[in-house]
């Protein structure tokens, strides 16, 4: 005889209908008829299989858990001086704009236009200053013309540096200096 159950489970083609019936009221005869077959053996060596290699999995990873715990430690001591260091740069990057920011072309045509007004207002203040102590003084005296010949060789290199101060500003302001960036 062929039942939809015995299709499904041919091991139990072997028993009798009565035995068939025990299996259905007595629970103890299903456990060891159960426990018997080969398809719940072979499911049950898988799930001990299964078992014992998760445990191995899990005894490697405890073993392993002390190392991967100081290595996080250690990368995440790596990557918080990674970020130290990376605002320090920040930080150091905009000293340097600063610092550099005083040698920029612009900024030394200023300097530059700065100390040819200062030169000549100095040049133009010795000047008065030795118009001012002639009139008082007198116009010739016997000691005089060494005191012309030294406001003469003072106010000659004030105005020698002048006119070279100028020079340079006019030449920058024409387009005719170019500075190297590097």
């Amino acid at each position: 005889m062929t039942t939809p159950l015995l299709a499904d489970f041919p091991e139990l083609a072997h028993l009798l209908r009565e035995d068939l019936e025990d299996l259905l009221t007595d629970p103890q005869y299903l456990q060891a008829v159960f426990h018997s077959l080969d398809r719940v053996k072979t499911l049950y060596q898988a799930h001990a299989e299964l078992g014992m290699a998760n445990e191995s999995i899990a005894n490697n990873n405890l073993r392993l858990q002390d190392s991967l715990y100081q290595l996080r430690s250690e990368t995440q001591e790596a990557f918080n001086e990674a970020k130290s260091l990376e605002a320090r740069w920040k930080e150091i990057e905009k000293e340097q704009k600063e610092v550099y920011q005083r040698f920029s072309p612009q900024f030394l045509l200023m300097r530059l236009k700065h100390s040819t007004i200062a030169q000549d207002d100095a040049s133009e203040a010795l000047a008065s200053s030795f118009i001012n102590e002639q009139m008082q003084s007198g116009i010739s005296t016997p000691n005089g013309g060494a005191g012309v010949d030294e406001f003469i060789k003072e106010f000659k290199e004030l105005r020698k540096v002048y006119h070279k101060r100028a020079m340079w500003g006019e030449r920058w302001s024409d387009g005719k200096i170019a500075w190297r960036s590097d």
